[in-house]
């Protein structure tokens, strides 16, 4: 299994330089659309409900205090996923990845595992939060999606 570096080396290797919160949230939908297609987690890290979307604390710790991100800048192997791995996330790459990190945050701000994680820590839209998003509403989110659209992102 792949880990939240390695996907993110991918990313970067794949499409180039990127704000390191349009990295997250690029990490965040390839997760939550691949545990909806393949029935497993992509990685076995977990994302929390911080203020400006879903961020991993795991990959925050490669970027902190980064703004911008290029190839061989997250310490990750993009060759250790696998085929379905890689499917997922060029997927998601391929109908997400031109949006800017604004529009994907905005994204994760009106849907239920983000909303749900930051309910549960009772806090205010701005306010710091470490609060885990939850896998079976993430599953249970992006399964809905997938039914809805078929297998695009």
């Amino acid at each position: 299994m792949a880990h939240v570096n390695d996907v993110a080396a991918y990313i970067l290797a794949r499409i180039g330089p990127m704000t390191a919160m349009k990295l997250q949230k690029l990490c965040y939908y390839a997760y939550g659309y691949h545990l909806a297609w393949e029935g497993r987690r992509l990685f076995p890290e977990q994302f929390e409900a911080w203020a400006n979307g879903p961020v991993s604390p795991v990959l925050y710790a490669e970027h902190r205090d980064r703004f911008e991100l290029d190839d061989g800048d997250i310490a990750g192997d993009p060759d250790v996923l696998d085929e379905g791995e890689r499917e997922s996330v060029d997927i998601v790459l391929s109908n997400l990845g031109d949006l800017s990190a604004h529009d994907l945050s905005t994204m994760t701000h009106r849907e239920p595992p983000w909303i749900n994680a930051r309910t549960r820590a009772r806090v205010g839209p701005l306010d710091r939060c470490d609060e885990s998003i939850d896998d079976e509403e993430i599953y249970t989110f992006f399964d809905a999606l997938v039914a809805a659209d078929g297998r695009q992102a």
